[in-house]
């Protein structure tokens, strides 16, 4: 009996743990993503024709992002009974959007005003001896930074 009351709490402490950290990198995202909201990013390979550009450059933003113990417990269940593993589904919201701020502040930071071309690309992180332990997935997300051309509004 003790040993079930210690596996129920240990996977509720995992559970809360989990979630706790992942509500908090949620709340960082939104404050950085509104913070970058001037760094358009698009993922048509031209710029507006209303957008004469300036030197274009390629950036990159990249995250790998683990899971906890908590979902990997759920997604072992999921992949024994079927179905759609939502747990895993937040994880790589979160790496995606991750790797878009990380492309947004390495374009924001090299002084360009948006991004064009963005792609993303998703992997599954395991460990070399045969998938034991934790996994994870890791994004990234490249595209071209652009500049608008001729003087920049609000310059002055």
């Amino acid at each position: 009996m003790n040993q079930l009351l210690i596996a129920a709490t240990l996977f509720l402490l995992g559970w809360w743990v989990g979630r706790s950290r992942e509500r908090r990198h949620l709340a960082q995202l939104d404050h950085r993503e509104q913070e970058l909201a001037s760094v358009t990013v698009s993922t048509c390979r031209c710029p507006p024709s209303s957008w004469p550009v300036d030197a274009p450059r390629l950036v990159a933003g990249n995250v790998a992002i683990s899971w906890d113990y908590f979902k990997a417990i759920v997604s072992l269940f999921h992949f024994v009974l079927g179905g759609r593993i939502t747990s895993l589904e937040s994880l790589v919201q979160r790496a995606r959007r991750e790797a878009v701020v990380r492309l947004q502040q390495e374009a924001r930071a090299a002084g360009y005003d948006g991004v064009i071309g963005l792609r993303l690309e998703t992997s599954r992180v395991t460990n070399s001896s045969g998938d034991k332990g934790l996994g994870g997935v890791e994004v990234l997300a490249y595209g071209t930074a652009v500049r608008r051309a001729g003087p920049r509004q609000g310059a002055g």
